[in-house]
């Protein structure tokens, strides 16, 4: 899977650069409307953390309202890569994300085996955490996974949960 999951990551750089701004946290709604896509927060079902769909060629990203806004900037990073990745499957259809965010609670996606889960979780973990902000924090030697006092310094200088970020430096082992 890791040849998906870099080839999403790819993808996220390039609409970070198509941005032009590099800086930490990533303005994710503004990338995202910026795009012309419609942002809509709602109060959802707890369960659903987001949905995408392109309906009369208008592009939306819906977010649940109830979420933590953490969770909610990565709902956003996510549907953004279902938007870039995979505009055909959510035109005039509308693709619904429950709690899909780390770890999903479905069959699927605690098999891995959702493409466009995969696809999308690192799209959206690449955006909010890029490696050239990345890199410099943690450097290239012995960063210390366990220090749970530093990760969750640096989740919140990217505005992301820690299992977000612990994801995210999943792809720099």
């Amino acid at each position: 899977m890791s040849g998906i999951q870099d080839a999403a990551r790819e993808r996220a750089r390039e609409v970070l650069t198509d941005y032009g701004s590099l800086k930490s946290p990533v303005a994710v709604e503004k990338i995202i409307k910026r795009r012309d896509i419609r942002v809509q927060f709602s109060p959802l079902d707890q369960e659903l953390s987001g949905m995408a769909l392109v309906k009369d060629g208008v592009a939306v990203i819906g977010v649940n309202a109830l979420h933590h806004p953490n969770r909610q900037r990565f709902t956003m990073a996510h549907e953004l890569g279902h938007h870039v990745m995979h505009r055909e499957y959510i035109e005039g259809a509308v693709h619904v994300d429950k709690g899909f965010t780390i770890l999903r609670r479905d069959t699927l996606a605690a098999q891995g085996t959702d493409r466009m889960e995969i696809e999308a979780n690192a799209f959206a973990s690449e955006l909010l955490i890029p490696r050239d902000l990345l890199e410099p924090i943690i450097g290239t030697g012995d960063f210390d996974l366990d220090d749970v006092d530093r990760l969750q310094s640096i989740a919140k200088k990217f505005k992301v949960s820690l299992s977000a970020l612990q994801y995210r430096l999943l792809a720099f082992t």
